[in-house]
């Protein structure tokens, strides 16, 4: 991807949207593929971008979330990204691959109903608001470094249900692509870990994870706090997503100040052929 394709896509991205919903883009990992290829799939009509998919891979499971100007749909663009998406997902042999969807996008049910795929979950968008913040020291953060390696790979097998061999992977992505998570210190000892990214005024809180046997202890919510507290200082709105099959992580968040404000539905995609008959 070039970098003049991040801001196509950004424009794009704001007239698909247009204040009704939210696309889920990732945008720490767009910016991290610059001068990379093969996640990304353009379509431009002359020299205007009006098409754009993307794939993530999150270990065992590919995620597919894409976009058409509003005065080029119903001509096919859309079929044609995700056909190419699709094939490029298969190669991968993944667990899973989940289409990506906002849940007020009547254009995208409409779209999903033609393909062979079920509903498989709600994600909540949260946004943290002013809210007062006590009892948040007895934890810390720092960097993670080589030696965290085995914690945060055992953290994705056990907090989000990654297979081993998926976790060292994704691990490893996330080194590629520059994504820095910090570790959670707890009487001396490294119990979970968070990943905070921060760009264009904005901060979003990512792989929150807490070690099973140091659940329940209230340190989540310290580090939450602590994190809110931080970017708070430097005047960032906060962010994170969390799946509405998740009650207790919801819990957590809703009692230090988040409020959901937008729904990403996923559904997983049960073609066999990455050239499907339903999008021929």
């Amino acid at each position: 991807m070039k970098e003049k394709q991040l801001v196509e896509i950004e424009d794009l991205q704001k007239l698909c949207e247009q204040g009704t919903f939210s696309l889920k883009l990732n945008w720490d990992t767009l910016r991290s593929r610059v001068g990379k290829a093969g996640e990304d799939f353009f379509y431009y009509e002359g020299n205007k971008l009006v098409g754009y998919m993307a794939i993530y891979d999150f270990g065992g499971k590919i995620e597919l979330c894409g976009m058409v100007h509003p005065h080029y749909r119903r001509q096919g663009i859309f079929t044609k990204l995700v056909k190419k998406a699709l094939q490029t997902a298969k190669k991968r042999e993944p667990r899973a691959i989940l289409l990506n969807a906002p849940a007020k996008s009547e254009s995208a049910k409409m779209f999903l109903a033609t393909l062979p795929c079920r509903f498989d979950m709600a994600e909540y968008q949260m946004q943290w608001q002013e809210t007062e913040l006590t009892d948040y020291e007895g934890v810390t953060l720092r960097p993670s470094n080589e030696e965290d390696r085995d914690l945060e790979i055992q953290l994705d097998v056990d907090c989000f249900g990654f297979l081993q061999h998926e976790a060292t992977s994704y691990y490893k992505l996330l080194k590629e692509e520059g994504l820095n998570t910090l570790v959670i210190v707890y009487e001396e000892q490294a119990v979970g870990k968070i990943r905070v990214e921060e760009s264009d005024g904005e901060a979003w809180i990512y792989g929150f994870a807490i070690t099973p046997a140091f659940q329940g202890k209230g340190i989540g919510r310290k580090v939450l706090k602590q994190v809110i507290l931080e970017q708070q200082k430097k005047g960032n709105p906060i962010y994170l997503e969390v799946e509405a099959t998740n009650p207790a992580a919801l819990k957590l968040y809703e009692s230090c100040g988040f409020k959901s404000y937008h729904q990403q539905d996923y559904y997983v995609y049960l073609g066999s052929d990455p050239i499907s008959q339903h999008l021929l």
